[in-house]
């Protein structure tokens, strides 16, 4: 076996025991307790796109992971996520395959095909599910499955099943959790049968028991069947913990050799991945599990670094961690790990703007800190054969991207700062209740720096004379905010963002927003709180949000949310007409939405600035009348404009010049394209 997995007689690792300890199923070992899990990157529905995949799961297995989940195939047509999805359902789509599981094997992980059947989650109007119930997430309506059709069912998994072992695969995750079909049978919100597969909880989850029953009975006794098992649904009228409970043991029974934890339906209007819910906020829920079941267990959730997840393990909630995104982030995040190095290892933020966003519109998966997750084989950072004099000038991410990535290609790389840290507006973004995470970004760059060789000097304005011998300047110099030109727009009661998130300002306890964007939204928020983060308190913020894994309330693990009061009182206003927000990211906007109305703010559009003076802001709402907003101040994140003094002078002088992050394009602040064009930059260089 490969050096990164190691026998399983080695030592316990010094820093990480439980993490790196072997575990047994019996009839295979995996060597540690990282489970990469399934996430659809978008690489799964093209037969073409497969040597893509390959190399995208070839690089997690060099990484170390124990065992991997692929993304979902669906077992037929109406089991489809999106027309033209990924399937497995014929012997001769078994071929492309192989070079998935070839590439896996190469590095000694090993690897589980995902069987998913959408349900009425499906985007097209052949779906199926136990009863003709739409979801609110989707438009179209599912057709009831007679007792025929569930029975078709089960075979289209049990068929993929067996040719997911004819193409190597090591075994199958049924997905049974996140509100898909199994999930559907199993929850009383969406299965009114009153036959023999609904009713009461036992002939709710025959469907889900006959599938892992039939499947086992088909593949062997030494193929592996992981079960996602839906442990809160976060939906009104979903399972009871006792239902939970009956099932895992139902599951085990049936022949499951891992039971894996499921957080969540997707139509809950509660946050589940998102950067604002905290650390391992959902691992006391299998803990719960683990007392009635003897198979294995696999948490989720928020587990994106080597500390949490130990700590997961050490206590007992689980015995393995699941992370899907985090492997999306750093593809050696086991290894760095496994070798003591967890400061290089380049942390999921859980921002979901180039994983779940792209997803969600039809986009292939990437990564906000790693544009190179799902572009292997297309954006690789080989040693350059002519290294150049480099001078990268703004150290934000676009501009720590390009100087890091263009110094481990070789080439000798200066980057100056006027500031006194890295970071740029990632400084700002970090102080933000919920961004927390941005601090590890910065962490990593900062280590990135070290070990590339980059000559960093911060406190230090270039000029043109300073770039004048250099081969090549890169201008990563940012954004200027947008000024506004309403009436009062000098008074001193209007001041820009930069200088509420900085603290050189400090606001009163009333505030107008002018401009609901992405940063009037994070101003809001920061605001609103009382200096202390949810994000970072996992009691306290189950407790705001209203999810009860003790199960004492309500079906589906909800309880009444129970907002803190808002340290401010906060208007977020846009000029144009309709809510504010809607062009916030696809699946973490209504998160920002919802967190501002549960503490009050009032989000209005279709707002003229009518002026500012000592009252207030004068405005007027679509035409009506005009109205006082009596605030202490008024903060501006009216939009930004491209920061790039010295592009001119230095294309006089006939340097090659490249502009990139907000200072090329500067609409709204876009840590992912800045990241993704300062990457792809140097590495052209």
């Amino acid at each position: 076996m490969p050096a990164n997995h190691p026998a399983a007689d080695s030592a316990p690792h010094p820093l990480y025991p439980h993490l790196f300890e072997p575990l047994d199923l019996g009839f295979c070992t995996l060597s540690n307790r990282v489970l990469m899990g399934s996430m659809h990157t978008g690489l799964e529905d093209k037969s073409a796109d497969f040597p893509k995949l390959a190399r995208y799961f070839g690089e997690r297995a060099a990484g170390g992971v124990g065992l991997i989940v692929t993304g979902g195939f669906s077992p037929n047509l109406v089991g489809w996520l999106k027309p033209f999805g990924g399937t497995l359902r014929w012997p001769w789509e078994v071929g492309k395959h192989r070079q998935v599981t070839r590439a896996v094997h190469e590095h000694g992980s090993r690897v589980c095909l995902q069987i998913l059947h959408a349900g009425r989650y499906g985007y097209h109007p052949l779906q199926v599910a136990p009863s003709k119930i739409k979801a609110p997430i989707n438009p179209f309506t599912p057709r009831a499955l007679s007792a025929r059709g569930v029975e078709r069912q089960i075979a289209a998994f049990v068929r993929t099943a067996q040719l997911a072992r004819d193409g190597g695969y090591d075994g199958v995750e049924v997905m049974g959790s996140e509100g898909y079909l199994l999930n559907q049978f199993t929850a009383p919100r969406t299965n009114k049968r009153d036959d023999s597969w609904g009713g009461d909880a036992a002939r709710r989850m025959r469907f889900a028991v006959e599938i892992v029953r039939r499947i086992r009975e088909a593949c062997g006794p030494d193929f592996i069947i992981v079960y996602r098992l839906s442990l809160l649904d976060l939906v009104d009228d979903g399972l009871a913990w006792d239902e939970v409970v009956q099932q895992a043991q139902a599951i085990e029974a049936a022949g499951a050799t891992l039971i894996n934890t499921g957080i969540g339906w997707h139509e809950a209007r509660i946050p589940t991945i998102a950067t604002s819910v905290p650390r391992a906020a959902f691992t006391g829920i299998t803990a719960r599990l683990k007392p009635h079941v003897s198979v294995p267990l696999i948490t989720t959730n928020r587990i994106n670094m080597p500390d949490v997840a130990e700590a997961v393990l050490a206590r007992g909630d689980a015995d393995m961690v699941s992370m899907a995104r985090p492997l999306l982030a750093d593809p050696a995040w086991v290894n760095k790990a496994r070798a003591g190095h967890a400061d290089d290892i380049n942390t999921c933020i859980a921002c979901n703007q180039a994983c779940l966003d792209h997803v969600f519109e039809n986009k292939r998966a990437s990564c906000l800190v790693n544009p190179r997750a799902c572009a292997e084989t297309e954006l690789n950072y080989t040693a350059t054969r002519a290294p150049r004099r480099i001078a990268v000038v703004g150290a934000g991410p676009a501009g720590l991207a390009c100087a890091t990535v263009a110094a481990e290609r070789g080439h000798a790389v200066t980057l100056f700062d006027g500031g006194d840290e890295i970071g740029g507006q990632f400084n700002l973004a970090k102080r933000i209740p919920g961004k927390e995470e941005f601090h590890e970004t910065l962490r990593y760059f900062r280590r990135r720096i070290e070990q590339t060789g980059v000559d960093l000097r911060l406190r230090n304005r270039a000029d043109a004379d300073a770039l004048a011998d250099f081969d090549a300047v890169v201008l990563a110099t940012g954004i200027k905010p947008r000024l506004v030109d309403f009436p009062g727009a000098d008074h001193a009661k209007v001041v820009g963002y930069l200088d509420v998130l900085s603290g050189r300002v400090e606001a009163g306890p009333r505030v107008a927003i002018v401009g609901a964007g992405g940063i009037g939204f994070d101003v809001a928020e920061f605001l609103v709180h009382h200096g202390h983060s949810p994000s970072l308190d996992a009691q306290a913020w189950r407790t705001e949000w209203g999810v009860d894994i003790g199960y004492e309330g309500n079906r589906g693990g909800l309880a009444n949310a129970r907002p803190q009061p808002p340290a401010r009182e906060v208007w977020l206003l846009q000029r144009s007409p309709g809510k504010p927000g809607r062009r916030l990211g696809k699946t973490t906007g209504w998160i920002h939405r919802a967190t501002l109305k549960s503490r009050r703010v009032q989000m209005l559009g279709g707002v003229e600035y009518l002026g500012v003076d000592d009252r207030g802001l004068r405005i007027r709402v679509d035409g009506g009348d005009e109205q006082l907003l009596p605030v202490d101040q008024v903060v501006v994140c009216a939009g930004q404009e491209p920061y790039k003094p010295l592009a001119a002078e230095l294309e006089g002088r006939g340097i090659a010049t490249h502009v990139i992050g907000g200072a090329d394009v500067a609409a709204e602040l876009d840590a992912k394209r800045a990241i993704a064009q300062g990457s792809r930059l140097a590495a052209s260089l």
